[in-house]
């Protein structure tokens, strides 16, 4: 398990002066991405291979928002991994060691010159440190999107603040969009996004909002291809 300490600060914050959602899946972001300082034998194989592990789909439950100058510990382990696949737990605590929010999440292992997924040797993939698997209530990655139906919104355009050091939109980036569409006395509870083709520098995004029993469902679309499924729930 991997940790890392974050107080909630202004820059963090929202009007109401609670953590913003983009704020807490950036920690989470950061504690997976550091993860790796903890698995030296990995992080040598991935530079060798020039390989990265990008996140395909996560999972949040939120328990409670955090607000201004809360202590809070991020913490991250795997639970599971395949050859070209790891599975992780990510969640963010209280100072007094209370779940805020619980996250799963699968990574993809990609080759960095093509783009494409790379199996990772067995003797490599056998020496990640696996975890019990954390307790939340584990939905189905993939989001079925409904076939008809939806309300197309003004198109988002990729700027270079949304691009990190992977070259294509940030994580955390596609949610603050697609939170942008959200009614303004939306209270999310639950959020599970599915990333499907990485939306880069000078893209167009072409939101559809769908309204559904339990929430709202919203895709982000470079011309046809679907390049992120955000679905938030009450």
């Amino acid at each position: 398990m991997y940790t890392l300490k974050y107080k909630v600060t202004t820059s963090t914050c929202d009007s109401e002066g609670q953590l913003k959602l983009y704020s807490a899946l950036q920690m989470m972001q950061d504690c997976s991405e550091m993860w790796i300082d903890s698995e030296p034998e990995v992080k040598a194989y991935f530079a060798n291979e020039n390989m990265t592990q990008l996140l395909a789909s996560r999972q949040v439950e939120v328990l409670r928002v955090p607000g201004f100058k809360e202590e809070l510990t991020v913490t991250t382990s795997v639970f599971d991994v395949k050859s070209m696949f790891g599975y992780r737990n990510t969640f963010i605590y209280d100072a007094d060691g209370r779940p805020c929010y619980r996250t799963w999440s699968m990574g993809a292992f990609v080759d960095k010159a093509t783009g494409k997924l790379k199996r990772v040797d067995d003797t490599v993939a056998k020496s990640l440190c696996i975890e019990p698997q954390l307790e939340m209530n584990y939905r189905d990655r993939r989001i079925i999107l409904p076939k008809e139906g939806g309300e197309i919104c003004a198109p988002v355009h990729v700027m270079r603040a949304d691009i990190d050091y992977n070259r294509h939109v940030n994580n955390a980036n596609y949610i603050r969009m697609a939170m942008e569409l959200l009614p303004g006395d939306f209270v999310v509870k639950g959020m599970r996004v599915e990333y499907r083709v990485a939306a880069k520098l000078g893209d167009t995004l072409t939101p559809r909002v769908h309204h559904t029993a339990d929430g709202i469902i919203i895709a982000l679309a470079i011309g046809d291809e679907t390049s992120a499924i955000v679905e938030f729930t009450r």
